[in-house]
């Protein structure tokens, strides 16, 4: 039996995150779901109701700033406030499911939000799934390293992706036309997730050392493989998986093949419960 519903849970500040719960009765395990930079967490629906049918319940929620979240939008003061909200997520799962495994989905952002979570907080999860993560600073912010990104916080970019989610133009078209998808982002967010975090990231992925399946397409074309590659190899976990789905675009999880990539994570979570 399924149930969903939604909560509201208080941050620091006062901020109220929006979050939904799809519970399966008797559930096998538990999956958090936190989603990539301008999107929102109803774009995982599919995914979840796949997810759902093999026995798992799901929380996930619009990170600060984004969906139906409070919180100035695409804003953050520093990219550890994501990494706080994840956990009190992650702490109202273990409360409502206490003898369950519960694990953590990120995608892009999210991936990266997922991985620093893994680093800080590196006893609470069964394991992670990595889609696509934003692990390594970005080829094209090589030369932006030293920039007071601060001193332009409020200064806002526009929302170049969606050409490059997914080859379905009914996904380029859906993402286009949502009204909660962020048409831009601040360079404030820019730089504390893509400049600071992804260098905090590569200094201390030697680490993590979840058990993890790291995924990424292969004709990602706003993270490089390479950056799942590296990530891979560097991590202490032991028990650590990558696979590269071949002409894939970013969200693996959208693209025409994207219940072959849901099988493979229901397969590995199953291995892990």
């Amino acid at each position: 039996m399924k149930t969903n519903h939604e909560e509201t849970m208080v941050l620091s500040g006062g901020i109220q995150l929006f979050t939904v719960i799809d519970y399966i009765e008797n559930s096998d395990a538990v999956i958090v779901i936190v989603h990539g930079l301008c999107e929102h967490c109803g774009r995982y629906d599919y995914v979840v109701n796949k997810l759902n049918s093999y026995g798992y319940s799901e929380y996930r929620m619009d990170l600060r700033g984004h969906g139906k979240s409070e919180g100035e939008s695409t804003f953050i003061n520093s990219f550890e406030e994501y990494i706080e909200d994840c956990n009190i997520i992650v702490k109202l799962a273990k409360q409502q499911n206490p003898e369950k495994p519960i694990f953590m989905l990120g995608h892009s952002m999210g991936g990266f939000i997922s991985a620093s979570y893994g680093i800080q907080y590196h006893d609470f999860l069964k394991g992670q799934i990595l889609s696509g993560a934003a692990v390594m600073v970005l080829p094209d912010l090589k030369n932006a390293l030293n920039l007071d990104y601060k001193a332009q916080a409020q200064t806002r970019i526009p929302n170049a992706l969606p050409d490059k989610v997914s080859r379905d133009p009914n996904v380029v078209k859906a993402y286009r036309e949502d009204p909660l998808v962020k048409k831009d982002f601040t360079i404030m967010l820019m730089g504390e997730i893509f400049i600071r975090g992804a260098q905090w990231i590569e200094q201390n992925r030697k680490k993590y050392r979840y058990p993890c399946l790291i995924l990424h397409g292969g004709n990602d074309q706003i993270v490089p493989p390479l950056a799942s590659h590296t990530f891979y190899e560097e991590i202490a976990s032991t028990d650590k998986q990558l696979k590269i789905y071949d002409n894939l675009y970013h969200e693996i999880l959208n693209e025409p093949e994207k219940d072959m990539v849901i099988e493979d994570i229901h397969a590995w979570i199953k291995s892990h419960c």
